[in-house]
């Protein structure tokens, strides 16, 4: 077993699904499209990997010298849980949501990066960290292919996964070519998306997506608010309806859920907590300036989709937002109220 093999193979036993080695090389492609993309308002306002292009695609700009990246992915997909029986309205939250997923995807990185310090080179880890394009570090190591929904995905296994990768200057070998387009003519991704937010296939228009609108500063859509249904963090749509990822569920089927995720969170309560509550419950979520009002922004848009308007609760949750100093909430609790049939509570502001 070589070196980079036995790098592998410690990778997948703390845990990770697949790994794979690429060159340090800069992702020149994928910068232009960030530039282009972003030049043409695609970005919606996101930062992330748009913030610095020039350094998210420059592995050396994490670690002057890199020579190589181990890349990491970690699969999340769990069985669906009941729904909670609850009195009140739920708000339903995306699957990479439901707990901490990368938390244990670093420590399986870590792993990786304690045995290549130890044998004397330098490392970095880096997951969900605006210094470098995963997906991109995922294609080069020849983990998967980019889907037309924009997701990796990996061949038999589809897209539910967390990526992350370890920059060293080890002078590790690549693993493999990328992988081959596998969506072939199949275009049910596009079809699905609530907003139709994809410009074209691979190519998202952040200013439509559910996901990214969800933690996103200031006012939500009007004209997406409908859409958003019970969503309160996060968007699963494209990879539910995902043919690979149905084929990959078919051929193992994914383990329970745990009794302490949070698929669905009731709204009333996230209205009601304090900031300090809603932190320690939700912190693990991208929250603009961690400021919970937009955590409450998203619970009145949901309840405004799938409140009823003759809840007494629903009606003093609303009253509350209406009657509130934030005009954020107001503003989306006013909309709420209207969808709800409730203008009298609007209007009486």
């Amino acid at each position: 077993m070589t070196f980079a093999d036995e790098l592998c193979a410690i990778g997948r036993n703390a845990g990770l699904d697949a790994v794979g080695i690429a060159p340090a090389r800069p992702f020149d492609d994928t910068r232009r499209q960030l530039e282009d993309r972003k030049a043409a308002g695609l970005h919606g306002g996101m930062q992330f990997t748009y913030r610095r292009p020039a350094r998210a695609t420059d592995p050396s700009a994490a670690l002057p010298g890199a020579r190589a990246l181990v890349v990491g992915a970690r699969r999340y997909r769990r069985e669906d849980p009941e729904r909670p029986a609850h009195k009140g309205p739920l708000g339903r939250v995306a699957r990479y949501s439901w707990r901490d997923e990368y938390e244990p995807l670093r420590a399986a990185l870590g792993s990786i990066a304690e045995r290549l310090v130890g044998d004397g080179f330098r490392t970095r880890v880096l997951a969900d960290d605006n210094a470098l394009v995963d997906r991109e570090a995922a294609y080069r190591a020849g983990l998967g292919w980019y889907g037309k929904n924009a997701n990796l995905l990996l061949p038999g296994q589809g897209s539910w996964f967390v990526l992350g990768s370890v920059v060293t200057d080890a002078p590790l070998p690549p693993t493999g070519p990328p992988v081959a387009d596998g969506c072939g003519s199949c275009t049910r991704c596009l079809t699905a998306c609530p907003t139709g937010a994809f410009a074209a296939p691979g190519v998202l228009d952040a200013r439509r997506c559910l996901a990214w609108l969800l933690e996103a500063p200031g006012s939500f859509p009007l004209e997406h608010r409908e859409a958003l249904g019970d969503r309160v963090y996060g968007c699963d749509e494209c990879q539910e309806v995902c043919p690979p990822n149905k084929a990959a569920d078919r051929r193992g089927p994914p383990p329970p859920c745990d009794p302490r995720d949070d698929a669905w969170l009731p709204l009333l309560e996230l209205l009601a907590a304090s900031d300090a509550e809603l932190l320690d419950r939700v912190g693990r979520w991208y929250i603009p300036g961690r400021e919970p009002r937009y955590v409450r922004r998203n619970a009145l848009v949901a309840l405004g989709n799938v409140g009823d308007g003759d809840d007494p609760d629903v009606v003093d949750a609303l009253s509350a937002a209406l009657a509130g100093p934030d005009p954020l909430l107001r503003e989306h609790a006013a909309w709420a109220a209207r969808r709800l049939g409730r203008d009298d509570l609007a209007d009486r502001r």
